[in-house]
């Protein structure tokens, strides 16, 4: 990298906030999908937008590419730095900047992490609704990037049903407000655009969330059962009842073995496990949780336990959440994987899976957010043997086939980053995917932000895919070019 550019950079950010040494550029070299990895050639920590904006401004009028990072905890390559690029570290950008009660919304900084938001708000009887297991580190940046989920957004919705409003430096270094205060806004939803675009097509620098009221009564319950067949049967019959909870999560054997191990959250001795999470007032959540414990009993739970008061609510989601880091008491490497099917493909493809464990000769753990069919089978392996790994990726890859094959997606919060875009064929036509690519080259035609991520192959902004060379009405006769 030019040592004149380097100052440059130097001269914009705060002292301390230039990173080139190879011992610190290691640290930024790859997210928690750690088998991905790229030396950036330096690392920016600015302090305020302005000094975002002054940097972006910088590697546009240089053409040198960035990619925007939270707290690096992603699971797809999504921060995965461009070589010799620059990475633009937002972790000191984290303060809460209003909190508005009345109006049920908080105004932070992209370094802000997920569970600050609730702690800051819980004193006034509120929280903020996407919980993903890694909330207490993970970032509102990384959030919005990723349109991150969680286990209660069976019932709440992801990050971009709770994003009002954004400021985020476009790829040119402009400053730019998309959204607002309000719930909702004229014009194009830019919003929803920016949010879940996987830092492709900007930098957001601040954002207002929507926060909720705390409902009356929380209900917790743990049902073991004797197959994950019947695990998935329950969650179908529950939500066939026009029961909608809050959340419900489903481990395998093999996950509350490593939840056990690491967290010691006193699950059954079972080969999967339910946690299903009702809340709302008091009179509905009795009536609903006497439908759900009577649909457990009919398909076979062998086990019922219900929190008896916060801290056993709490000790049943700390073995959940613990879930994915919890696998390194059991496997000395594991690939985590991430896809979407219907529920009711649930034990079609969890079949699937066990034969490609059999057939794979991987172990493979199953802990997902079942309510919605959110996968994510961990395959276990030991990077010190040789092609293990090689193999473990063939293996994760297989799933997400199953996934699209049974009429999912092949990931449902995690992103396609690095890891998946090779698969976007499998899901999307050539020309969804030419679609996709002209709204990001509206926003960055230079193709500087995050660039290598999300779709298959590079592209260049000025080669437009052939169908969109015609403007739509005139391809179908209504117009004529003059």
């Amino acid at each position: 990298m030019d040592q004149r550019f380097l100052d440059e950079l130097g001269a914009v950010v705060a002292p301390g906030g230039l990173l080139t040494d190879a011992a610190d550029l290691f640290t930024y070299e790859s997210d928690a999908l750690v088998h991905l990895r790229a030396t950036p050639g330096a690392v920016v920590l600015p302090v305020s937008a302005d000094e975002v904006q002054a940097v972006v401004r910088l590697c546009h009028r240089a053409g040198v590419p960035f990619v925007a990072r939270g707290h690096g905890t992603g699971l797809s390559g999504g921060a995965l730095p461009v070589e010799d690029g620059v990475v633009i570290g937002l972790s000191r950008l984290n303060r809460i900047l209003d909190v508005d009660i009345p109006n049920l919304r908080v105004t932070v900084e992209p370094g802000v992490t997920n569970l600050e938001i609730t702690r800051r708000v819980s004193p006034f009887g509120c929280y903020y609704a996407p919980d993903p297991s890694s909330q207490i580190v993970c970032s509102i940046g990384g959030n919005i990037a990723e349109n991150s989920g969680g286990a209660h957004c069976l019932k709440y919705g992801f990050t971009v049903h709770h994003v009002l409003g954004v400021e985020a430096v476009l790829p040119n270094g402009d400053n730019v407000h998309i959204g607002g205060a309000a719930l909702d806004l004229p014009g194009l939803d830019l919003l929803s655009v920016i949010v879940g675009s996987e830092g492709t097509l900007a930098v957001v620098t601040k954002a207002t969330l929507r926060i909720l009221r705390r409902p009356e009564a929380v209900l917790t319950l743990l049902a073991g059962f004797e197959s994950i067949d019947l695990a998935g049967e329950a969650v179908s019959a529950i939500i066939g009842r026009g029961i909608v909870p809050a959340a419900v999560e489903m481990m395998d054997r093999l996950t509350i073995q490593a939840a056990e191990a690491a967290v010691q959250p006193r699950f059954p001795d079972a080969n999967a496990v339910l946690i299903v999470e009702l809340d709302g007032p008091q009179a509905e959540v009795d009536e609903q949780f006497a439908v759900v414990e009577s649909v457990c009993r009919a398909q076979g739970a062998t086990s019922m336990e219900i929190a008896r008061d916060q801290a056993h609510r709490e000790r049943i989601w700390r073995g959940r959440k613990a879930a994915f880091a919890a696998m390194g008491r059991v496997s000395p490497n594991y690939y985590v994987q991430d896809g979407v099917v219907p529920r009711t493909k649930l034990p079609e493809v969890l079949r699937r899976i066990r034969d490609l464990e059999a057939r794979s000769g991987l172990r493979i753990g199953n802990v997902f957010h079942a309510g919605d069919g959110n996968l994510h089978p961990l395959i276990c392996y030991d990077a010190s043997v040789p092609g293990q790994a090689e193999h473990a990726e063939k293996v994760a890859s297989e799933i997400l086939l199953y996934c699209i094959e049974a009429g999912g997606s092949l990931t449902g919060e995690h992103g396609v980053g690095a890891d998946k875009k090779a698969y976007m064929p499998k899901m999307f036509s050539t020309d969804d995917l030419d679609a996709m690519h002209l709204v990001r080259c509206a926003f960055d035609p230079a193709g500087l932000c995050n660039p290598g991520k999300v779709f298959p192959t590079p592209r260049l902004c000025g080669e437009v895919p052939g169908p969109y060379r015609q403007h739509p009405l005139e391809r179908a006769g209504v117009v004529e070019r003059f």
